[in-house]
């Protein structure tokens, strides 16, 4: 794999207290997976590579209102935002964990969908930046981390999904996503991306 630094950027998706903490809205739905892939570290293993190499370090992150009037719960997904009163901007657990906190430099795009090109600044802000290569990392594989990379092969970005520093709910479904994304994708590991941005 060859990685070019300036025109690379590792973005980690939803690594959001509500969504990978153990006291998240979600944590029933995801933590287990996140302690047994050792995500925290994998995640962060890569974005540390990305700041010492120039790549651009990003992350996307999902939040709403504190009354919900910029939400359409339209899929069960965001139906159970609604339910729990998760992901509120503003409120400690829609922030980033500590464990893969932001650096001065990084790029953070919040959005309102699944994904994170939707009705969001993600695309501008990575082209105003000269990125044409996107390194997708974080949870939910099968939800926010498809979707947003589904889009960004779109849009015409050159598409990279670490399969070992993403997670789902189950082990069969994160397999079955990856499965899927690499007909639309390059599926690599965090040994492999650390390898070429370092080269």
């Amino acid at each position: 794999m060859e990685l070019d630094p300036s025109k690379t950027a590792v973005v980690a998706v939803h690594m959001q207290g509500d969504i990978v903490g153990p006291e998240g809205a979600f944590a029933g739905f995801f933590h287990g997976q996140i302690v047994e892939k050792d995500i925290y570290n994998q995640v962060a293993r890569l974005l540390d590579a990305a700041r010492a190499s120039g790549a651009t370090a990003a992350y996307t992150r999902v939040a709403w209102s504190p009354d919900y009037s910029d939400l359409n719960p339209n899929s069960p997904l965001l139906g159970m935002v609604a339910q729990t009163g998760c992901l509120k901007d503003g409120a400690p657990l829609a922030d980033i964990v500590d464990a893969v906190k932001p650096a001065a430099g990084d790029l953070i795009v919040t959005h309102k969908r699944v994904g994170g090109f939707q009705d969001s600044s993600l695309d501008a802000e990575l082209k105003a930046r000269g990125i044409d290569t996107l390194v997708f990392c974080g949870v939910a594989t099968n939800a926010s981390v498809e979707g947003t990379a589904r889009a960004a092969g779109d849009l015409g970005y050159r598409t990279v999904v670490v399969t070992d520093a993403c997670s789902a709910a189950a082990p069969e479904v994160h397999e079955a996503s990856i499965g899927s994304l690499g007909l639309l994708a390059e599926i690599s590991t965090v040994d492999e991306v650390v390898s070429a941005l370092s080269a």
